[in-house]
């Protein structure tokens, strides 16, 4: 057995940021960006912006219009699936796994106390087809709640028993987000939403998706990627990651300031979305504060980390004000001492979101949410 490649933390940066084309020439498509991506989430808090329009502004630059993603949705290149904007041909690599449910689920006691549940509601499972199969596309309060066994959950989904027979309805392969009137999803037969392709087998499926995902992460954990890629170890971090091999072609590649991009990102940006990975890899600790009570919070409700070159730096308070057609910057929090160029370089980041949001950007003193 061959001997894993070893990194330097420095390379297995710069890999994970050439990886998720945050580095180099800007992207130019967004459907193309989503595909290497292999999925977008579609998380509707709009406190600046969409995280998903976030995410391709990042990559595409100002060039990005939010229409481009709602026309590839609404013409069904790509397909919502739990919540996230997917590929309408990576579908396939789904729906063997939509076939074969609980099996997916978790372990074998959550499988079966969630194939209970939904066999002791089969009687609302049919009315909620037979609804949709009529008059479908609807929304959530169209369709009848007939459940007679109440889901128990201490999380926010405790009582809301016709909205986890949906979600699971979705992990079965039974019905789809057709669409959506603002943030209100539409329920349709999954026949009708999904293209009529053949599933690829569940293992080879899963392998697959193992390497794009790798792919679009450029280095990951085992758990994650399965055995894509080749093994790794990144100096001064424990334990053991994938790379993706095309990537360390790259290395070879040296990396200058011209080839790094100062990046403002969405909280849910794959770059940072694993927040241990993050802080291995990149030695940045993130936490999401808009679930934190306001005292408490020490970068803001929805702060955009801060990508320089191969370097999350910090992070910067902003909120898009609607009503008063502005951008307010409540603050910017460094990591360390900043250079006089990339404070400027943070600045122009901050006028060129506001000019892409339309709106006028207003330094404010902190406060708020």
């Amino acid at each position: 057995m061959s001997e894993p490649v070893v990194l330097s933390a420095a390379e297995a940066r710069r890999v994970a940021v050439r990886a998720q084309l945050l580095a180099g020439p800007r992207a130019t498509d967004a459907l193309d960006v989503v595909r290497h991506l292999t999925s977008l989430q579609l998380d509707p808090t709009a406190y600046v912006a969409r995280s998903a329009d976030l995410v391709l502004w990042g990559r595409l630059g100002s060039s990005y219009d939010p229409g481009d993603l709602r026309d590839l949705l609404e013409t069904g290149q790509l397909v919502e699936l739990r919540m996230h904007a997917v590929p309408a041909e990576d579908l396939r690599l789904h729906t063997a796994e939509m076939a074969a449910w609980p099996a997916a689920a978790g372990t074998e006691a959550e499988a079966e106390h969630l194939a209970g549940w939904v066999a002791a509601n089969d009687g609302c499972r049919r009315d909620v087809l037979a609804a949709l199969r009529a008059d479908g596309p609807l929304p959530t309060a169209d369709l009848p709640d007939t459940c007679v066994k109440p889901w128990r959950s201490t999380g926010w989904t405790g009582g809301r028993n016709l909205q986890r027979l949906l979600d699971l309805l979705v992990q079965r392969g039974e019905v789809a987000v057709a669409g959506r009137e603002g943030r209100v999803p539409l329920w349709d037969l999954a026949s009708r939403v999904y293209p009529d392709d053949e599933p690829v087998p569940l293992d080879e499926a899963r392998a697959e998706r193992g390497r794009r995902l790798l792919a679009a992460r450029g280095i990951a954990r085992p758990r994650d990627v399965g055995e894509a890629g080749v093994e790794t170890r990144v100096d001064g971090v424990r334990g053991r990651w994938r790379v993706d091999g095309s990537h360390l072609a790259h290395l070879a590649r040296p990396w200058d300031d011209e080839e790094g991009r100062v990046v403002l990102l969405s909280p849910l940006d794959h770059l940072v979305l694993d927040r241990r990975r993050t802080s291995e890899l990149f030695a940045f600790e993130y936490v999401l504060e808009m679930y934190k009570p306001v005292a408490q919070r020490r970068h803001g409700y929805w702060a955009l980390p801060v990508l320089a070159g191969d370097r999350l730096v910090g992070q910067v308070d902003v909120e898009r004000v609607v009503d008063a057609g502005e951008l307010h910057v409540r603050g910017v929090h460094p990591d360390g001492v900043w250079s006089s160029a990339l404070r400027a370089a943070v600045d122009a980041q901050l006028e060129e979101l506001a000019a892409w949001l339309g709106v006028a950007r207003e330094d404010v003193a902190p406060g708020g949410r």
